[in-house]
């Protein structure tokens, strides 16, 4: 069953890419399950698998009668970050380094446009990390206090990202601690906390300048964290 399983993922994993390189373009009738499993020496179980995936994820679409088409908006599909891309310390690092460029315009532009209700709402959310008894308590208060600068860019499109990431925005602490001794754990969580007070200070003062580089810092701290220690791990292997 597991070898099963394995290879439905690896001939998935195939089509997928096929589909979205264009090698297979929208609209186009995918081969029979019969000649697929031919062509790839595995079994008709193992195509149905793959095909079944391509059709959940909106890759395919089945037309009785006739069979399986790319769908035409394939290419379109939506992006994505799940949490099991996210349990790695390297996938982390992916997602800081595109959060890098993100946060830093996020918070010039929270800096110009925030309210006081905005500010409120960041306070709030610092607060509630500040008192948070647990990772993941602190996490989704982490992620609602970069919502809340989201928010304040009155940028729909920075909400619905920052919105859609979720606590994923947010590497969880466990993972980068569980690998640091104890008595610097207080001194890991000032730093963030100093970072965060840098940012919101920025945007109350609505300096855009001084926004953009506590955010790009914050970030980059965050970054070099976490790749330093990937780097380490790595070598202890």
């Amino acid at each position: 069953m597991a070898r099963a399983a394995s290879l439905a993922d690896m001939l998935y994993t195939k089509l997928e890419e096929d589909i979205l390189s264009g090698r297979t373009p929208p609209g186009s009738r995918l081969p029979a399950q019969k000649d697929i499993a031919e062509q790839e020496n595995v079994s008709r179980t193992v195509v149905r698998e793959a095909v079944a995936r391509l059709e959940a994820q909106g890759l395919a679409v089945a037309r009785q009668g006739s069979g399986v088409f790319v769908s035409d908006a394939a290419r379109y599909r939506a992006f994505q970050v799940t949490k099991d891309e996210l349990s790695e310390l390297s996938d982390v690092i992916k997602l800081l380094e595109m959060r890098l460029a993100i946060e830093t315009e996020m918070a010039g532009l929270a800096a110009a446009r925030r309210t006081n209700e905005d500010i409120s709402a960041m306070r709030d959310a610092l607060r509630r990390i500040r008192e948070a008894e647990n990772p993941a308590v602190a996490a989704a208060a982490d992620s609602q206090f970069h919502m809340a600068i989201a928010r304040a860019t009155r940028n729909d499109y920075y909400a619905r990202f920052v919105e859609f990431l979720g606590v994923r925005l947010v590497p969880p602490s466990s993972l980068y601690l569980k690998y640091q001794p104890e008595k610097s754990h207080d001194a890991y969580t000032h730093k963030v906390s100093d970072e965060h007070d840098a940012v919101l200070d920025a945007i109350v003062r609505m300096d855009i300048e001084k926004a953009r580089y506590a955010a790009r810092h914050h970030m980059q701290e965050s970054l070099l964290r976490h790749s330093e220690l990937n780097d380490l791990i790595s070598r202890d292997e």
